[in-house]
């Protein structure tokens, strides 16, 4: 499986909003309920870029995955802390995607200064916290019960990764 990492352009929208909508169909990774529509992904895609990238995963021509750093919080003392997110085609996921994301995203967080990322982890998501555990990102904290889907009540784990403190190596 050839891959190749690179920013998200415009075109790669509808892709993008395909991978998210079957992980709102499926997943508790977001706590999105309805589907989303283009224009209302078209809104979040140009909430990225700069300080903000957003990547995506192409395979034989098509988008499989994308990965982005977004606002932590609307206050200014955020500046320096993104919110890591990662969403992966159903066809390729435990392929190593995240691996190569990670490595990417971080690589570019340290370019842009960030002190610190953080990502909210749906309880039940070995997957996704044995992936930030192997980039050094610590367990936080739970904030227990704060969302419900698929007609249960859902736990969102914290984790986060000073930079400066990075003890394993992204390279």
């Amino acid at each position: 499986m050839e891959l190749k990492i690179r920013d998200a352009q415009i075109d790669d929208l509808p892709a993008m909003l395909e991978i998210y909508n079957d992980a709102v169909r499926n997943l508790t990774a977001t706590f999105d309920l309805e589907e989303q529509t283009l224009e209302t992904r078209r809104e979040w895609f140009f909430s990225h870029g700069g300080r903000y990238p957003l990547i995506v995963a192409e395979s034989e021509g098509n988008v499989v995955g994308y990965c982005s750093l977004s606002k932590y919080r609307e206050k200014e003392a955020y500046i320096n802390s993104a919110e890591l997110s990662v969403y992966i085609s159903k066809d390729f996921r435990r392929n190593g995607l995240g691996t190569i994301f990670l490595k990417e995203i971080i690589k570019r967080a340290k370019e842009l200064k960030y002190h610190t990322i953080i990502s909210g982890i749906t309880d039940g998501n070995s997957g996704s916290i044995a992936l930030h555990e192997k980039f050094g990102f610590h367990y936080i904290g739970c904030f227990r019960e704060v969302g419900y889907k698929f007609n249960q009540w859902q736990d969102v784990h914290f984790y986060q990764l000073l930079l400066e403190d990075t003890k394993r190596s992204i390279e």
